[in-house]
This record gives C-alpha cells, sequence and structure tokens, in this order.
C-alpha cells in the first residue's frame, strides 16, 4: 500500500519542514510515502471561503485516482488514539488497498465535491490547529502507527 499525504499550500516554517521531513524519512522505512504539496489558489483574497474551498478541491481531485482512498483531516472526523489508529492502517492494509490518500484542507476545510468524494474523515483533535502543523502531526503519527505495528519501542502507553 502507498500513502499519500495532500496539503494545500507550502509551509512557510522553516523549522516545520525539516521536522516535516524528518518524519517522512524515518516513515519511508516502513511504507512507501509521499507528501505532496498543492499550491496555494492563486487570487484567493478575491475569492469567498466557499470559492476558495471549491478551488483548492478542483486541485486536490485532479490528484486522485479512482482507486484511491480518500481520507479528509476533519475537525468533524472520527478521533482515534493511536493504538487505534496503527490498527486503523493495519485494516486498510489487510484489504489490499492500493493507494491511501489523507488529505489537509486549507484554511478553510474543504468544498462539498471533497466530502462527497471521500471515504471518511479523521480528526487529530477537538482543537484547532494550523494547516501547516497539521502536516507535522500526521506525518509522525503514521510513524508512531508503523512502530507500534513493528512493536519497536518509539510509542509508550
Amino acid at each position: 500500500m502507498n500513502i499519500k499525504v495532500v496539503a494545500i499550500g507550502k509551509t512557510d516554517d522553516k523549522n516545520l519542514t525539516i521536522l516535516i521531513e524528518a518524519y517522512q524519512n524515518r516513515l519511508k522505512h516502513y511504507i512507501n510515502f509521499e507528501l505532496e504539496i498543492i499550491p496555494d489558489v492563486k487570487n484567493s483574497k478575491n475569492l469567498s471561503e466557499n470559492q476558495q474551498k471549491e478551488k483548492e478541491g478542483e486541485l486536490i481531485i485532479k490528484k486522485l485516482t479512482n482507486s484511491d482512498i480518500l481520507i479528509l483531516l476533519d475537525e468533524k472526523g472520527k478521533e482515534y488514539g493511536s493504538v487505534d489508529f496503527s490498527k486503523y492502517l493495519q485494516k486498510q492494509m489487510n484489504a489490499g488497498i492500493k493507494q491511501l490518500i489523507f488529505v489537509i484542507g486549507g484554511p478553510y476545510g474543504f468544498s462539498d465535491e471533497l466530502y462527497k468524494k471521500a471515504t471518511g474523515k479523521i480528526s487529530l483533535s477537538k482543537m484547532t490547529f494550523s494547516h501547516q502543523m497539521i502536516r507535522l502531526f500526521v506525518v509522525e503519527q503514521l510513524y508512531r502507527a508503523f512502530t507500534i505495528l513493528k512493536n519497536e519501542p518509539y510509542h509508550h502507553e
């Protein structure tokens, strides 16, 4: 199985970028992983929130294939503890899924079209985080999940 995280807009903070890259490199020891950054929508200041979500949704949908399993990282999604998240990933791998895509939306969330295409929604917290910080949290949680599945000493309960 391949795992891809798709995010809107570049990460401005170089410290976050360094940490994200560190976890990406660790994660590649366990699974085919890719972080794909879709550039910010041009002239977004002239768009309403809904128009911006629609434009971002169109850009994300262009990146998908029919066989992709799309999971939106959404505040109204299902919350998992780290062990349960690792079990969720194992279940996806056992199901023979070719590619699992986690999507981090822009500052206003997702378009209705993306919600319709999504297989599920996951929430990382009831708190709100910047969409740039979420990238680090997702990649770290993916890494943590694989260390749990391999019974490696990274995660402690």
